[in-house]
């Protein structure tokens, strides 16, 4: 933990100072409790004015930092590092940067260009849960695709046929048809009872027992002695793990479906009535985890009906560059990126189900745009729309155009 005196007027800070206002140098800082109830003390100490009167400026917006001084009622503000690097060019165009140099930017930015900063608040805590539990159905998932492409790897090496009876080799009723059958030699001896049962129990009507078993009986590879041996043993501890996984991915997403319906705000101000999670469902394309992923990445431009905030975080916002006769339009590419897929699969999936989107798409693809770009318009399009009825209060009706035609006619 870091912290700045309270510099002169033209003064630039030449060394960083602790809590205590001893130079960083002379002994090691930490970041426990007392170190940072320090901080706050001190904070208070040296400006001789109440928390509340206080404006601190950090590039990170949350973490334990962050919640101590909010906890102990200090305005506390975020700025992108992106925008804090062209605060710096104000002080040097040389491309130096150290710690003292950004604080001074920092201070120096917060008292004259407040507007670019971002006021930061306590989030409800369903949303801070929220966000949690999407960051472990996403790291759960990834460790599942890393897992099953082992898993198809090591059937390559004895046994490719059983990689054409799935696309998914870490499916559990793929796991459950391997340990019956895990290799070729097992395949010629298997009776079609046991394999039916398995497909029976785990619903997988692509194929009856016959056929997978015709797949599986194809001739085999001529493997050296023991690969087989090695590399059964090597599926098996995966598989232990992919069962693992699959459990706790239903754990997740359960997780995640119990607390969008627990979202609810009973004082004014605070994030997502029930309401809100109400109109976002009645939305098409918008699923368990695209609202979830609104919910915690997108918390305030929710709470504030913010479509331009919106817009950027998720990247459906181009970026201009404009001189003269000359005018590029570039993606955006800083921005939140769970936030930029959870729209693109929202776009993706509304286009398959929703007239109105899938009308913009096709003008889009009629300019000449690809793919990727008209689905970040038919976003764009979509955030608005969910913005104007989040403030209406009133759920998405892909009739309303229509029913607004007859009404005038």
């Amino acid at each position: 933990m870091v912290c700045w005196p309270r510099l002169g007027e033209g003064e630039t800070p030449r060394r960083r100072f602790d809590a205590k206002g001893e130079s960083v140098a002379e002994r090691d800082v930490t970041h426990d409790g007392a170190a940072l109830s320090e901080l706050c003390a001190w904070l208070i100490e040296v400006t001789g004015a109440q928390p509340a009167q206080i404006a601190v400026a950090i590039e990170t917006p949350r973490g334990p930092i962050v919640e101590t001084l909010l906890e102990r009622g200090f305005v506390v503000y975020s700025i992108n590092p992106k925008q804090l690097d062209r605060f710096r060019d104000r002080f040097t165009v040389a491309g130096a940067k150290d710690d003292s140099r950004d604080a001074h930017v920092l201070a120096s930015s917060v008292r004259t260009d407040r507007r670019a900063f971002r006021l930061l608040t306590f989030d409800d805590p369903l949303i801070i849960e929220l966000r949690e539990w999407l960051r472990i159905e996403d790291e759960l998932k990834q460790e599942r695709i890393r897992l099953s492409n082992r898993v198809r790897e090591q059937l390559w090496r004895y046994y490719p046929q059983a990689n054409r009876l799935s696309d998914d080799v870490a499916d559990d009723w793929f796991l459950d048809l391997w340990e019956q059958v895990p290799t070729p030699a097992t395949a010629a001896q298997v009776n079609e009872n046991t394999v039916a049962k398995i497909l029976k129990t785990r619903r997988i009507r692509r194929f009856n027992a016959a056929e997978a078993l015709a797949i599986l009986r194809q001739q085999p590879l001529q493997v050296a002695p023991g690969t087989a041996k090695a590399a059964t043993a090597h599926i098996r501890t995966m598989a232990v793990r992919l069962r693992l996984i699959n459990e706790q991915i239903k754990q997740a997403e359960r997780r995640l479906d119990e607390l969008c319906a627990g979202i609810k705000a009973s004082a004014p101000g605070q994030i997502c009535e029930q309401r809100d999670v109400a109109i976002l469902r009645s939305f098409p394309g918008l699923g368990r985890i695209n609202i979830a992923a609104l919910l915690a990445e997108a918390c305030q431009p929710l709470r504030e009906r913010d479509y331009q905030v919106l817009r950027v975080l998720s990247g459906s916002a181009p970026v201009s560059r404009r001189s003269g006769k000359s005018w590029i339009v570039l993606r955006r590419y800083a921005c939140n990126n769970r936030l930029r897929n959870a729209i693109y699969h929202w776009a993706r999936v509304a286009i398959q189900h929703d007239a109105v989107s899938k009308r913009r798409y096709d003008e889009l693809r009629r300019r000449g745009h690809g793919r990727a770009r008209a689905l970040r318009g038919v976003g764009d399009r979509l955030l608005y729309v969910l913005c104007k009825l989040l403030q209406r209060q009133t759920p998405y009706d892909p009739e309303y155009k229509i029913q607004q035609m007859q009404l005038t006619a």
